[in-house]
């Protein structure tokens, strides 16, 4: 759906956060089912970095073994190119694609990821319906999403349940769901996989060091005012300047806190496709 509007953009201080992301912290529910020579496809691969780290995994000596990212945006791609570039990771290539109509035949792929992908989508629905149709019977769609209502910090701050509240209607009003992680076994259900064919299960993002919250906090500090985050929630009059200001400030004294801790959840999905 060409007319859907992504909650975060592709702000700097967005794609920076999304970068420093791998298959260890962002994919551990697949990293078993991997091995070499598998064709992967990893729908909004963003700057790409956990794309570079599965198709590493997935690379054999016979030079089979190949990983394709897909997003809509082809600035973030151009920069996943640079990183496969500069990392010399061959068996990888970089796509503009939607996520309703991937421009592949069907079974194209032994394995379909995607990661926090559907928590901005209309219909997760039909996306997930979609990532079945491009994988091989036999094959695996992998899917994580974080749960925003699930999420929570010490200590407590007004501002950043202000935050929260913010995404959370932001989120709303481009008709996606910002608690996605509980929703998503009944997203695969209704898309058509058999019960017998998921695994569920759940793993956390948690920010408690010092280089941890600062990434993490600043960053947060940085989007409140000039990410997309900021500029959908003025224009539809969900948060003021004196808000977003507000709610940068308490990321700021959340991050300096050596007391800080923030804990993301996350749930994750195995579907297994069954053979026609």
């Amino acid at each position: 759906m060409d007319n859907e509007v992504y909650s975060h953009g592709h702000h700097e201080s967005v794609v920076r956060a999304h970068a420093v992301r791998t298959a260890a912290d962002s994919a551990p529910h697949l990293l078993p089912h991997l091995a070499a020579g598998q064709r992967l496809l990893d729908v909004g691969c963003g700057p790409g970095s956990i794309t570079l780290d599965l198709a590493r995994l997935i690379a054999a000596p016979d030079g089979s073994g190949r990983a394709v990212g897909v997003d809509r945006s082809e600035d973030v791609l151009a920069t996943a190119r640079a990183r496969a570039a500069a990392e010399d990771v061959v068996n990888v290539g970089f796509e503009v694609g939607n996520i309703y109509d991937l421009q592949y035949d069907d079974g194209s792929f032994d394995i379909a990821h995607a990661h926090q992908v559907l928590h901005h989508l209309v219909d997760p629905v039909a996306a997930v319906r979609e990532l079945r149709r491009v994988t091989a019977p036999g094959g695996l769609v992998a899917l994580r999403e974080a749960d925003y209502a699930a999420m929570s910090w010490y200590p407590e701050s007004p501002a950043l349940a202000r935050w929260r509240e913010v995404y959370d209607r932001l989120s709303r009003s481009n008709g996606a769901e910002p608690n996605a992680g509980r929703r998503l076994l009944s997203w695969a259900l209704a898309a058509g996989f058999d019960p017998a064919d998921l695994q569920v299960s759940a793993s956390t993002w948690i920010h408690g060091t010092e280089a941890s919250r600062n990434d993490f906090g600043l960053g947060w500090a940085e989007r409140a005012l000039h990410s997309s985050y900021a500029e959908q929630a003025l224009e539809r009059g969900i948060a003021d300047q004196q808000a977003l200001q507000g709610i940068a400030a308490g990321w700021r004294q959340w991050a300096a806190d050596p007391a800080g801790v923030f804990i993301m959840p996350s749930v994750e999905l195995i579907a297994r496709v069954g053979e026609d």
